[in-house]
């Protein structure tokens, strides 16, 4: 079967989730984890970071708040 297969909903854009440990960051936003060792970074195709955040859940709530189409990345 040959039939096109659309994943993603028209007009939504993909934004990429990923982990990062507060320890790879800068002092200055590290500073600012309080007691958090890992955070969520969404970015977009481009690789631009977009936002920091706390959690997971979190990170994928805002992008969906935004109309865009939250994946993770490995």
């Amino acid at each position: 079967m040959n039939t096109p297969i659309d994943l993603l909903p028209t007009g939504k854009s993909i934004v990429y989730v990923k982990a990062v440990e507060a320890k790879d960051l800068p002092k200055e936003v590290q500073s600012q984890m309080e007691d958090l060792t890992r955070v969520y970074a969404v970015h977009d195709a481009d690789g631009q970071q977009l936002a920091l955040v706390a959690d997971r859940n979190l990170a994928f709530a805002l992008a969906r708040q935004h109309d865009l189409t939250p994946v993770t990345v490995h």
